[in-house]
């Protein structure tokens, strides 16, 4: 590692954010002023690939540190341990906090966490239940903003002994659809807001029926999302300001990313299904030391499946990982390696890619025949790399496993659907 060993370790990541839409990435709106001040103060990765394009399997990819055939079961289920468990035997605190049903305590995401706020009610009264989805009614959404994940993360942080050393995780939903930006964010960059019940329908719409969507609303769809980008930019400010206030800041490395990207239309789909295009999977990421590191851009590829490795790097603990820490990358000739299942839960494809600083390399995998199909590699070398990697993923892959999660319920049920999930 390049940098003192820091107290703690901050993971922030936002879910459906794509990197094309920050200003600090060169959009043309400026969505992420505060992003764009952090990209300044640290290494700014700016070729990054999440290692799947939809959160089920790219969320265990970033906090596992290994690609999705090893880190879930075939139901989604977590197969391994996570970051949070290394640090938690490590001696950090350990605490994460978001409100995605996908990676709820009913995943067996909460292992290695000692505090773990998913949003959720599993497992309780149907009282609690009941309660929680007058909630969600309430609020007129079903997950939680970002200040509300904050205001949670934040007050366990001050709950922790000051002696001691933590990592938190903080997982932002709002960027995700259906676009509901709060207030007067809704008409930031468009004449008119939406109300729930019409950004959700149209956001289902676009989904279901893609060829059917009009100029016009696509680009309410963009602005929307747009919008929700620039609330969520707003919260990281605050959050991070309120870190500094308690001197936290400087005893910690940030990091900040995003599970994966969302569509507009681009390949004739919107929201994020299960293909791998830049557009649901390239992805901010940036790396704060303590200190800062001077705005450093690194054109090398990385890839989500880095951070975990990283932070091993971080804290000197030597577990392996699939990934290579982000401090040892710099100026290297890099490929890095996406895959993602086939549209259908029980389908038997799987589809990989493969992206250096110069190319790419698409395939489609039949789990029936074990047969792989190429499809635009920029060269025969790309295409020999990935079908080794594909190889070598086959003698790795999970299928069935047992879990000790917690059940999916009714609740869980209906929250994905009103998300947009089709699962």
């Amino acid at each position: 590692m390049t940098t003192e060993r820091p107290e703690n370790i901050i993971l922030l990541s936002a879910d459906a954010l794509r990197a094309d839409h920050l200003s600090c990435h060169g959009y043309h709106r400026e969505t992420s002023p505060v992003l764009d001040d952090l990209a300044k103060e640290s290494l700014h990765f700016t070729n990054t690939y999440s290692a799947s394009s939809h959160t089920r399997e790219a969320v265990p990819a970033l906090l596992t540190g290994k690609y999705p055939d090893a880190a879930i079961c075939s139901d989604y289920r977590l197969a391994t341990d996570t970051v949070a468990s290394t640090l938690s035997n490590a001696g950090f605190k350990t605490g994460g906090f978001h409100s995605n049903p996908f990676v709820s305590r009913a995943y067996g995401f909460d292992r290695g966490f000692d505090k773990f706020d998913d949003d959720l009610h599993l497992g309780q009264h149907k009282l609690i239940a009941l309660a929680q989805r007058a909630l969600d009614k309430l609020r007129n959404r079903h997950y939680a903003r970002a200040e509300e994940i904050n205001e949670r993360s934040l007050k366990w942080v001050d709950s922790l002994n000051e002696d001691g050393s933590f990592f938190l995780w903080n997982h932002y939903m709002d960027t995700h659809g259906p676009y509901e930006p709060p207030g007067d964010y809704a008409t930031l960059y468009s004449d008119h807001g939406l109300s729930s019940r019409d950004a959700q329908s149209l956001y289902k719409h676009a989904i279901n029926d893609p060829d059917s969507i009009t100029d016009d609303e696509r680009q309410l769809l963009i602005d929307l999302y747009d919008a929700e980008i620039r609330y969520i930019d707003e919260r990281i400010g605050e959050f991070l300001d309120d870190l500094r206030e308690r001197g936290i800041i400087e005893k910690s490395v940030v990091i900040f990313t995003a599970d994966h990207g969302d569509a507009f239309g681009e390949h004739g789909y919107y929201e994020h299904p299960r293909y791998l295009h830049d557009e649901i999977t390239k992805v901010p990421l940036l790396v704060r030391p303590p200190g800062g590191a001077g705005g450093k851009k690194v054109t090398a590829p990385a890839s989500t499946l880095d951070i975990a490795a990283t932070i091993d790097d971080i804290v000197s603990i030597d577990n392996e990982w699939e990934g290579e820490s982000l401090f040892e990358i710099t100026g290297k000739d890099r490929t890095v390696f996406l895959q993602v299942r086939g549209e259908d839960e029980h389908s038997h494809l799987r589809r990989y890619a493969s992206r250096t600083e110069t190319g790419a390399c698409f395939c489609e995998r039949d789990q029936e025949t074990e047969s792989i199909q190429f499809d635009s590699c920029t060269d025969r070398s790309h295409q020999s790399e990935l079908e080794a990697h594909v190889k070598e993923r086959i003698k790795r892959e999970n299928g069935e496993c047992t879990s000790d999660s917690e059940e999916v319920n009714d609740e869980v049920e209906r929250r994905l659907d009103a998300l947009g999930y089709k699962e």
